[in-house]
């Protein structure tokens, strides 16, 4: 694996982790809010991923070792954009994989750039104003108490500034590439009807899993790695 840094057209340093094993195509990861791309999740899911595809994961900007700040998927579209750019200079096949904020950044990122091939969108919020996010609760805490990295959650920068969001659900109808949907039955974050009622609106090329027993988002791989790469990678085949 190798650290690279890119810069986006409005001057954020974004930290990209690289890991090159000779395929010719990539799957990127985008990372959801309070993650990053050297947190242990997604360490882990980018070296099994990159037994079937060469891998990049990225921090959206203010977060890990990324510049700038976090504006809640606002401007969060223009980091990945330009990791997708930089894609596109290298491989002949392009799949974005994105879990929570991040697989909503993806969704609008296909609805306005028809520049990859198939897409992966876990646990995706499809109204940022109904992120239910009940993080008191015992389903909730006790999952984000075991993959608790101080350094992780010290990284994270948000702006201070209101920026305004597209709504997943207002775009997902324009998005023309093959979109696999996957959700936790029993996410107490974004809840599992958001995803369903993305996939529901979706016109292109679709489908959608729900894990009976999943939580949110890289917990779905967390907890049962096997049954989730086998399916990405199947469905990205």
């Amino acid at each position: 694996m190798k650290e690279i840094f890119l810069y986006t057209s409005d001057k954020i340093k974004l930290a990209v982790n690289h890991y090159q094993t000779g395929y010719d195509s990539v799957v990127i990861l985008a990372h959801g809010w309070f993650m990053t791309k050297d947190s242990k999740a997604f360490s882990e899911m980018a070296e099994m991923f990159s037994e079937y595809f060469d891998v990049i994961s990225f921090d959206f900007r203010g977060h890990g070792k990324s510049s700038g700040f976090y504006t809640f998927t606002s401007r969060e579209i223009i980091d990945l954009k330009t990791v997708v750019d930089f894609a596109k200079k290298h491989y002949k096949k392009i799949y974005l994989a994105g879990f929570s904020l991040g697989a909503s950044i993806a969704l609008i990122h296909c609805a306005q750039n028809n520049d990859v091939d198939k897409v992966i969108a876990v646990s995706p919020p499809c109204d940022f104003n109904k992120i239910e996010n009940r993080m008191w609760k015992k389903e909730a805490f006790i999952p984000t108490l075991k993959k608790f990295e101080l350094k992780r959650w010290l990284s994270v920068r948000p702006s201070i500034i209101i920026h305004k969001k597209i709504k997943p659900i207002d775009i997902v109808k324009q998005i023309k590439i093959p979109i696999l949907f996957i959700a936790g039955k029993k996410d107490p974050t974004v809840y599992c009807w958001h995803t369903q009622k993305l996939y529901e609106n979706a016109k292109c090329e679709k489908r959608f899993e729900l894990f009976e027993n999943g939580i949110h988002a890289e917990d779905l791989c967390l907890d049962a790695p096997e049954k989730f790469i086998n399916l990405c990678v199947n469905w990205l085949k």
